[in-house]
């Protein structure tokens, strides 16, 4: 049929196109061209736009071809839940916003306090005009950058210049524990990668030692949670609980697609994080131990 045509615009004396898919965005071809040309047998469209997956065929309409997501789209999908200590965490979320320069890679952390410190350097962004790239630590995150138009990267494709985040608890050692959004996986890559670490937390997370409000989060296989909870015991847990879910039935399942025991330690010594993460079936652990944040305090 396609060769039908072409004999039939011949014997008009018409011009013949090179390319059967010239009105494609991919084609080599000038735009006068593309649009000059706009006949095709319409069985011969259908069967060649079939063979070329993925390819965008563009039809005479009036107006431009929307290729972006509607980020208006995306702001039932953020935060929902309740903010404590929200001015406090509000004051250090401007103190680490004011450190984003232009052309900067970003690691973005986790949590309430995380998540004020994206939405003022997303401010800057848009009064300032700087070009930042983040990279997220969790699926929230880059929800959250989607939403506000912030670019994203991940640490296959670039390495951050400084990252921040909040913590569950700070010790004066800078010592932390975190994992109680279940991202400790992520955010412990993202923080080894950046040169410059920034936690972000208010009076209450501050404590004498770890351990004295919360359980250490130890991410696991499911097939070993029984082996992995016995070895946590023989470490020293005073309790080792699964995490369960609130808003499904059954446990708490990572991003990772693992499982969360929190294991309570009243004694955490330097050497625990790396016999935690020793236990065959531990993927990570909410302990941060040497990596010397600087602590950004209310």
């Amino acid at each position: 049929l396609y060769a039908a045509g072409i004999l039939f615009h011949r014997a008009a004396g018409r011009s013949v196109p090179k390319r059967i898919y010239d009105t494609y965005p991919d084609s080599e071809e000038p735009a006068e061209s593309r649009r000059r040309w706009r006949w095709r047998p319409p069985c011969f469209q259908r069967w060649f736009q079939s063979r070329r997956p993925g390819r965008i065929f563009l039809r005479e309409k009036k107006g431009e071809l929307d290729m972006n997501w509607n980020p208006e789209q995306m702001q039932n999908l953020q935060w929902n839940g309740e903010i404590k200590n929200r001015e406090e965490k509000e004051r250090v979320a401007q103190k680490v916003a004011s450190k984003a320069e232009d052309g900067q890679v970003i690691g973005f952390g986790s949590g309430s306090t995380s998540l004020l410190a994206v939405y003022a350097i997303a401010e800057r962004v848009q009064k300032e005009n700087l070009r930042i790239t983040a990279i997220p630590t969790s699926q929230e995150m880059e929800i959250t950058c989607a939403s506000l138009s912030i670019p994203t990267a991940t640490l296959l494709s670039a390495r951050p210049d400084w990252c921040f985040d909040g913590a569950d608890e700070v010790d004066p050692h800078g010592w932390l524990i975190k994992g109680r959004g279940g991202a400790m996986f992520r955010e412990k890559m993202v923080m080894a990668a950046s040169p410059i670490r920034y936690i972000l937390i208010d009076e209450s997370k501050k404590v004498g030692s770890l351990g004295e409000k919360f359980a250490i989060p130890v991410e696991c296989q499911y097939e070993s949670l029984q082996y992995v909870r016995e070895k946590l015991f023989a470490l020293g847990a005073q309790s080792v609980e699964m995490r369960l879910a609130k808003a499904k039935d059954g446990p708490v399942i990572t991003e990772h697609g693992h499982f969360i025991l929190d294991a309570r330690f009243t004694n955490v010594q330097e050497s625990l994080e790396r016999d935690l993460i020793q236990i065959v079936g531990v993927v990570e652990t909410g302990l941060f131990i040497g990596f010397d944040p600087i602590v950004i305090c209310s």
